[in-house]
């Protein structure tokens, strides 16, 4: 059985990170997050220490080590500006560190954090979901045994419903969250790249806060994708329906459905990284960049568009 910290237990995304080290037989040993509406720890961990206070979840974590009481993983799940002080923080203690996508915000941050990597001799982890699904692994194993000449056509169009709190929180920031493309494109952009190959051409046609869209030439494909957080947005047969959320890819013409399985991915995922099987710094970085550039790409004037989208 392993120690586990956690910071950011306060999260969306930390429940399915408590349920991961739960499922896999492990132990949470502390918890820390400056919120403190935390109350489904009791569900996974109720003799979990907690603080809201780094400083104190700091000197917690200095003193169990002295007590000769191992910390073998923190579980990073804070807002992604903060991720890779985090990170850091779990290196200097010697834990192996699982950090939620994106696991940075800008490509340079990854080679400064590789080289930490090594100089600590630790570990450094990051939740790649999409790769463990099994729609996208069949995907994955077609794209190879078709070995196609041709580059795949695929339009991608992710639409998920955020209300006003929003904006007022640290994903409306852009300089926190990196924007919309970052906070909620990301593992599409890492699947994508994982299955067709380098990016070849990065083009934004729209950004704003609430959406974004553009192109993306990789080696094996040509993708169009939108990605949005405005309910208007939706398709009207998904609004009747009375859902907030709609996911959409098609390739060659073709629905890929991945609309179910997700909800045992993250634990999936601790199960690879505790068999020293986890995706590294090397695997995200295809993703960072990508969402880098959309982020500080120019983009199209009104009526220029792409050959491929004419």
């Amino acid at each position: 059985m392993k120690n586990f910290a956690l910071i950011g237990a306060a999260g969306y995304i930390a429940p399915r990170h408590l349920k991961a080290i739960k499922d896999t037989n492990n132990n949470l040993i502390a918890a820390l997050d400056k919120f403190d509406s935390v109350g489904m720890m009791d569900s996974y961990f109720p003799n979990a220490d907690f603080f809201v206070e780094f400083e104190r979840f700091d000197r917690y974590i200095e003193k169990i080590k002295r007590n000769h009481i191992s910390l073998d993983y923190v579980s990073i799940c804070t807002p992604n500006y903060l991720h890779d002080s985090h990170i850091r923080m779990a290196l200097r203690r010697g834990a192996v560190a699982i950090c939620e996508k994106p696991i940075v915000l800008n490509p340079w941050n990854i080679d400064a954090l590789a080289d930490i990597e090594k100089e600590s001799q630790g570990k450094i982890n990051t939740i790649l979901q999409l790769r463990l699904h099994e729609s996208i692994l069949q995907l994955k194993e077609k794209v190879v045994s078709q070995n196609k000449k041709e580059k795949y056509d695929i339009d991608l169009t992710y639409i998920t419903s955020r209300g006003k709190w929003y904006d007022i929180s640290w994903k409306g920031d852009e300089s926190k969250s990196g924007g919309i493309a970052t906070n909620i494109g990301v593992h599409f952009y890492d699947m994508l790249s994982w299955i067709f190959g380098d990016v070849q051409e990065n083009i934004v046609h729209l950004r704003e806060k609430h959406k974004a869209s553009g192109y993306l030439e990789f080696e094996n494909a040509r993708v169009r994708w939108f990605l949005s957080i405005d309910e208007n947005d939706l398709p009207n047969n998904v609004k009747e329906k009375q859902q907030r959320t709609f996911r959409s890819i098609t390739v060659d013409g073709e629905e890929l459905e991945f609309s179910k399985g997700f909800t045992e991915l993250h634990t999936e995922s601790y199960k690879k990284i505790l068999a020293g099987e986890g995706y590294g710094l090397e695997e995200v970085k295809k993703s960072i960049e990508i969402v880098y550039n959309i982020r500080n790409n120019k983009i199209l004037k009104t009526g220029e568009k792409h050959p491929f989208l004419i």
